[in-house]
């Protein structure tokens, strides 16, 4: 049995930086939900105990959404825990699956860098634009599009490198 070789400087550095930014999108999200629930708790105070809705939640709440959804989205691509079909991978020889994981890699990082290049045309195009009640830019509204665009252009090449190097540690699974 052979001794699988350490992994080069490069990639033990690129596994460390997206770890980095992995951790960053799990907390900022984490915090996007704590900050959700506390504003919706305060609307319901506000609504039901003061008779006095505060308008701004909505806005808000909407802002934060995006946040949660796009950042999840980015750490699932990251985690290999994004929705897939395996099934017909599973069911093929394992040139065959790496195949369609490379393929699949190639589409996920091109996505990424098509959600990247829009979303920062759309978030220049927004930007002048104020969101109602709350005057901030429109264009936080489609910044964590562009974010996660990048970030999963970013993972998308990772995994590619790691199964081109034969460091690909994702492991298919039908539950």
């Amino acid at each position: 049995m052979s001794e699988v070789p350490e992994p080069s400087a490069f990639l033990r550095g690129m596994d460390r930086a997206f770890n980095v930014l992995t951790r960053i999108c799990l907390i900022l999200a984490g915090v996007a939900l704590v900050a959700m629930t506390l504003m919706f708790a305060w609307l319901v105070y506000g609504r039901y105990i003061n008779n006095d809705t505060p308008t701004w939640v909505e806005q808000v709440s909407h802002l934060l959404l995006m946040v949660i959804a796009f950042l999840g989205a980015a750490v699932g691509v990251k985690q290999d825990t994004h929705l897939s079909v395996v099934f017909f991978r599973s069911a093929v020889p394992s040139w065959v699956r790496t195949g369609f994981v490379c393929v699949t890699d190639v589409l996920m990082a091109s996505f990424g860098g098509l959600m990247f290049w829009y979303g920062l045309e759309l978030t220049q195009f927004k930007w002048k634009t104020l969101i109602p009640l709350i005057n901030l830019p429109e264009g936080l509204r489609s910044l964590p599009l562009t974010i996660c665009g990048a970030l999963v252009f970013l993972f998308s090449i990772g995994h590619l490198i790691r199964l081109l190097l034969g460091r690909d540690e994702r492991v298919d699974s039908i539950e």
